[in-house]
């Protein structure tokens, strides 16, 4: 195994005194190493991120991965066990095994409760609360103790004070033919990460001035 560390000090822009940055996750906890990986630098880094956040010197977002089932498939039992909201947003089986244990779009509710927690969080000027309810919930909810579920998540949103009617309007009906608004959203996130621009962008930006390649200074034209 190789270990990597990226060393970002000089790569992050420092046009103020506060720092802007995002997470993408995902509470799925069942998917091998990728996934304790994630679940430890969530347990490691939470202490420094609410500290920071706290302060006032960081603005920090939390965005969950999904993906679309093809509208010829929304009805096969892949898209129904993976997908909610009629095959609008979905999440890989955790076992790869579509017959045991959780399903792919229980993930995707999770995923939903834990951007819901960020906002109503958020809403209430304690944005920092999520990185309690995530750790929280890794602790008392694993997939392996079969507690992944609603009733073990309004446990621990009871414990941290968040307002749970709040929290479940947010979320809305995952079973209705129409868009979530906040999955929605994510999957508009995720499309712009992805597009060759934004990309190009956070390369070119490691560069020191004067020294970037031609390609950083029109627009992504190759001459």
């Amino acid at each position: 195994m190789v270990n990597v560390n990226l060393d970002w000090r000089e790569a992050v822009p420092h046009p103020d005194d506060r720092v802007e940055y995002e997470l993408w996750t995902s509470s799925n906890d069942e998917c091998g190493f990728k996934c304790d990986m994630l679940m430890k630098y969530v347990k490691d880094f939470k202490g420094a991120a609410q500290i920071l956040e706290k302060g006032g010197y960081t603005q920090f977002t939390p965005h969950y991965i999904t993906w679309y089932c093809p509208q010829a498939f929304t009805v096969s039992k892949q898209c129904k066990s993976q997908c909610i909201n009629h095959g609008r947003y979905c999440a890989p089986d955790p076992e790869q095994d579509f017959s045991t244990g959780y399903e792919g779009k229980d993930v995707v509710v999770e995923n939903l409760r834990q951007l819901c927690v960020f906002k109503v969080a958020n809403e209430t000027k304690k944005p920092w609360v999520w990185w309690d309810y995530v750790t929280d919930f890794q602790i008392r909810c694993p997939m392996k103790e079969k507690k992944y579920n609603k009733e073990c998540a309004d446990g621990v949103i009871k414990s941290l004070g968040l307002d749970s009617r709040k929290i479940e309007k947010c979320m809305g009906d995952p079973n209705a033919d129409e868009d979530n608004p906040v999955l929605k959203e994510e999957q508009d996130a995720q499309a712009r990460k992805l597009e060759k621009g934004a990309v190009l962008k956070a390369i070119c930006a490691g560069f020191e001035e004067t020294t970037e390649p031609a390609v950083c200074l029109n627009d992504g034209e190759c001459t």
